[in-house]
């Protein structure tokens, strides 16, 4: 039986994966910081699975112990890893000040829980006397690679901050340099996805449609296939990649 932690399991992304991989019979870790809402928002949803293999652990990742809390669960519940998604972010970060500049809070927040959180928490994992880790995938964006065009947006200061860009970045550098450090037990991955449907008006769509080769942003189910692809026996070759699921955004 594998056993898969899915970071940030209540967002679009986190939870289409939830979903997936319990469908696959994994046992299915995930965190949220309400876990009694997660429970509750995602019930009718969630009904048409086995339930028992999914376990919530409530954290919050900018807490001290956060770390400690979910080895400890790990360890209570015998759960040993052999999968971990690091998806988990925090919107709250993103906010600007009223100069459209980014606090030292925020800045180093958002990097904190793309890169540094997921870093302590891989390591730790991997440390474990008894672990079975085989892969991390680390969610990314279209972000991390190039910078965002101005021309897609109403407002560009206020809707693309930079330090989510730079922390995305810095994400997939992380991945490389883990892909080199686990090897050759534990592979290392990354997936960057361009825009996602359901979160923006029909104009923005619109716009986002003329700047992309396929003319369309992803739709939620798409993010998928990809992660389950370098889950599987089917990439057993790939580490250190950072697979692009973008429409083609980067290309141009």
């Amino acid at each position: 039986m594998k056993s898969i932690l899915i970071t940030g399991g209540s967002g679009k992304v986190g939870f289409q994966l939830v979903k997936h991989f319990l469908k696959k019979r994994f046992t299915v870790i995930t965190s949220s910081t309400d876990k009694e809402r997660f429970l509750d928002n995602k019930e009718k949803e969630l009904s048409h699975y086995k339930l028992e293999a999914l376990h919530v652990i409530e954290v919050d990742f900018n807490t001290e112990n956060a770390k400690n809390i979910i080895l400890e669960y790990l360890q209570l519940h015998n759960i040993v890893l052999t999968d971990i998604i690091h998806n988990a972010r925090s919107l709250n970060f993103l906010k600007l000040e009223d100069d459209k500049t980014i606090s030292n809070e925020n800045f180093s927040g958002e990097f904190y829980m793309d890169v540094v959180f997921p870093y302590q928490l891989s390591m730790a994992v991997k440390n474990q006397m008894f672990h079975k880790l085989q892969n991390i995938i680390f969610i990314s964006s279209m972000y991390g690679v190039v910078a965002p065009t101005p021309a897609l947006y109403d407002d560009f200061e206020n809707s693309s901050a930079i330090h989510y860009g730079v922390s995305k970045a810095a994400q997939i550098h992380l991945t490389k340099e883990l892909a080199v450090r686990l090897a050759p037990e534990i592979r290392v991955n990354c997936v960057s996805f361009g825009g996602i449907k359901g979160r923006t008006d029909e104009h923005f769509e619109n716009r986002y449609k003329k700047l992309t080769p396929q003319q369309r942003m992803l739709e939620e189910e798409d993010v998928i296939g990809p992660v389950d692809f370098l889950i599987s026996k089917s990439s057993t070759n790939m580490t250190g990649h950072n697979l692009k699921v973008d429409g083609g955004w980067t290309i141009w």
